[in-house]
């Protein structure tokens, strides 16, 4: 089952995808203004790293497409609890020219309705480098509330960032949307 935005569409991975998920990994302007750790990745790793995680329930990744059928980034929902209903949702857009169109809102709600209305699930959470303002502006848009923040726990570039914490519940995913009429 695909997942539907307003515009786009999230699937599921497919191997023609692994080029645009390695090149994203390596490069560097997207893997500096996100969490995580930061390794060129080979074509080899790559394809390991997904018949390693196809058939994975507690981790999905979906390849985001444009209405053009145009891959151009991946969503995540990751660290399913499956108990206490609670997921980690994650984006990254491949390339630069995609930011500012409404791709990114699109995609973060359509994760949330899959998530909310059709994995039942309470909560999600989320984080993001203090730096980067583009993320804070995606997910307060969309609902997400900051929670807190860890002081200089990640390290990239010869430094340490504070990293934001932030989430939303369902009944807050309900309000934006009515807020919104998103799904109008």
């Amino acid at each position: 089952m695909d997942i539907k935005g307003n515009f786009v569409k999230l699937r599921a991975i497919e191997n023609e995808d692994l080029e645009l998920m390695r090149e994203m990994l390596n490069d560097p302007e997207i893997e500096n203004a996100v969490v995580g750790w930061a390794f060129p990745v080979s074509k080899s790793q790559q394809q390991q790293w997904y018949e390693n995680n196809i058939n994975n329930t507690t981790n999905f990744r979906f390849i985001i497409e444009t209405p053009e059928n145009e891959a151009v980034g991946l969503a995540t929902l990751t660290n399913i609890d499956w108990k206490n209903r609670s997921a980690t949702h994650g984006i990254k857009l491949a390339n630069r020219a995609n930011r500012g169109q409404g791709i990114g809102t699109d995609t973060v709600m359509a994760i949330m309705r899959y998530a909310f209305e059709e994995l039942n699930l309470h909560r999600l959470n989320g984080s993001w480098l203090e730096k980067n303002r583009g993320s804070e502006r995606l997910y307060t848009k969309c609902g997400w509330v900051i929670e807190g923040q860890k002081r200089q726990c990640v390290y990239k570039n010869g430094e340490f960032h504070n990293l934001m914490q932030v989430g939303i519940l369902k009944s807050e995913y309900e309000s934006i949307v009515k807020q919104l009429k998103y799904w109008e």
